[in-house]
C-alpha cells in the first residue's frame, strides 16, 4: 500500500512539474510577444497550464505530500531567453514539436481525463500559431512519404519510388554478378529481387495506410465523444486555434460558437483543425496505395533486368549496367524539378552515388564468391 501511495505521489509530482513548465514557458512567450492578439493567446495558454498545475498540486496536498518549490528548467529558461531575443516565432516550432509529442501524455491516467482533451487542443493551437508548416496530425495518414503516389506531389512520389526499385535491384544484380554467376542465374536473381522488393513495398504500404486509418478512426471517435461530453472546452480550443491563425479574439470566439452549433460540421472542423485529419479520406485507400507502391518499385527494378531477357553473355551485363546508369541519370534529372538543383548536377550526383553503391555490392559479391569456391 505504501509503495502504491509513493507511486501515485511521484505521478502527481511529475504532472505538476510538467504543467508548471508549460505555464512558465507560455508566460515567457506572452512576455516576449509584441502583437496583442498573440500575446493574449499565450496568456490564455499559460492560464490553462497553471489551472492544470493547480489540479495536481491539490492532489498532492490531499494525499499528504508537500509540493516542491518550482523553478523553471534550463530548457524553459533558454527558450524564454531566445523568445525575448529573437521573438516567440523563433522558438515556436520547437514548442510545437514538444506539444505534439506530449499531446497524449495523460493517456491511461483516468483521473486526468478532463485535462487530456485540453492538452491535445494546446498542441493544435501551437501548431496553428507556428504557421502552415506545422500540423498536429501531420503523421496521421502519412505513410512512407515517397511511396504515397496517391497523395502529395505525384511526380516526386513516382520518381523516388521507381528510383528505389532501380537502385536496390541494380545493386543486388551487381552483387550477384560479382560472384561470377552465369547470366541466367543473374536474370533469375533480378526477377526474384523485383518481385520480392515490390511485394515488400506494397505490403509495407498497405500496413502503413491501414494503421493510419485505424488511428484516424480512433481519434475521430474520441473527438466525437469529447464534443458530446465537453462542448464548451472544445469550443474554447477551436477559438484559440482560430486566434492563433490571426483572427481577432472576438471573431474567433464567434466563429467557434457558430461551428459548434452546426451539428455534424463541428466534428468535421475539429478533426481538420485540431487533429489534422481529413474525415473524407482517413489516410487514403490502402489497396490503391499498395498497388502504386508495387508498380513504381517494379518499374524501376525492371530496368537492370530487361537486357538479360533478350541478350546473353557479357554484352547483356554491360547493357544492363549502361541502361541502369542512364536511368539513374534520368531519375536524378527529374528530381531537379522539385529539389531546386540544376538538372545536370542532380543527374550527375545520382549517377555517381548509384554507381558507388553498385561497386560496393559488386566487390562484396566478388569476395563472397571467391571465398565460397
Amino acid at each position: 500500500m505504501a509503495a502504491e501511495s509513493s507511486t501515485e505521489h511521484a505521478r502527481y509530482a511529475k504532472n505538476l512539474r510538467d504543467e508548471q513548465e508549460g505555464a512558465a514557458l507560455y508566460a515567457a512567450l506572452a512576455a516576449a510577444e509584441r502583437d496583442p492578439l498573440r500575446k493574449d493567446l499565450f496568456e490564455q495558454l499559460a492560464d490553462a497550464e497553471a489551472a492544470h498545475a493547480e489540479v495536481w498540486r491539490r492532489k498532492l496536498v490531499d494525499a499528504g505530500a508537500v509540493p516542491e518549490a518550482f523553478r523553471p528548467s534550463l530548457r524553459t529558461r533558454i527558450l524564454g531567453r531566445l523568445a525575448r531575443a529573437f521573438g516567440p516565432a523563433f522558438v515556436l516550432p520547437t514548442v510545437a514539436a514538444a506539444e505534439f509529442a506530449d499531446r497524449n501524455k495523460y493517456a491511461g491516467q483516468s483521473d486526468a481525463a478532463p485535462l487530456a482533451a485540453e492538452e491535445r487542443g494546446h498542441a493544435a493551437v501551437i501548431a496553428a500559431a507556428s504557421g502552415p508548416g506545422w500540423r498536429p496530425g501531420m503523421q496521421v495518414g502519412r505513410a512512407e512519404p515517397w511511396h504515397r503516389g496517391v497523395s502529395g506531389n505525384n511526380l516526386r512520389a513516382a520518381v523516388l519510388g521507381a528510383n528505389d526499385g532501380l537502385v536496390s535491384n541494380f545493386c543486388l544484380m551487381m552483387g550477384v554478378a560479382g560472384a561470377g554467376t552465369a547470366p541466367r542465374t543473374l536474370l533469375l536473381s533480378g526477377l526474384a529481387g523485383l518481385i520480392a522488393g515490390a511485394c515488400s513495398m506494397a505490403l509495407g504500404e498497405w500496413l502503413s495506410v491501414s494503421n493510419a486509418q485505424d488511428l484516424a478512426t480512433t481519434q475521430l471517435a474520441k473527438e466525437r465523444e469529447e464534443i458530446e461530453q465537453t462542448p464548451e472546452a472544445e469550443q474554447h480550443e477551436l477559438a484559440l486555434i482560430y486566434q492563433a491563425k490571426g483572427l481577432p479574439k472576438a471573431d474567433a470566439q464567434r466563429i467557434a460558437a457558430q461551428i459548434m452549433q452546426s451539428g455534424p460540421a463541428a466534428l468535421d472542423t475539429l478533426a481538420r483543425e485540431e487533429l489534422g485529419i481529413d474525415p473524407d479520406e482517413l489516410g487514403g485507400n490502402p489497396w490503391s496505395a499498395a498497388g502504386v507502391s508495387f508498380g513504381l518499385f517494379a518499374l524501376g527494378a525492371l530496368v537492370p533486368v530487361l537486357p538479360l531477357t533478350f541478350l546473353s553473355g557479357r554484352i547483356a551485363i554491360l547493357v544492363s549496367i549502361a541502361g541502369s546508369g542512364t536511368a539513374l541519370a534520368v531519375m536524378g534529372a527529374l528530381t531537379s524539378l522539385f529539389n531546386g538543383r540544376p538538372a545536370a548536377y542532380s543527374a550527375g550526383r545520382q549517377l555517381v552515388l548509384g554507381a558507388a553503391a553498385a561497386a560496393v555490392t559488386y566487390g562484396v559479391g566478388a569476395l563472397a564468391g571467391a571465398s565460397l569456391r
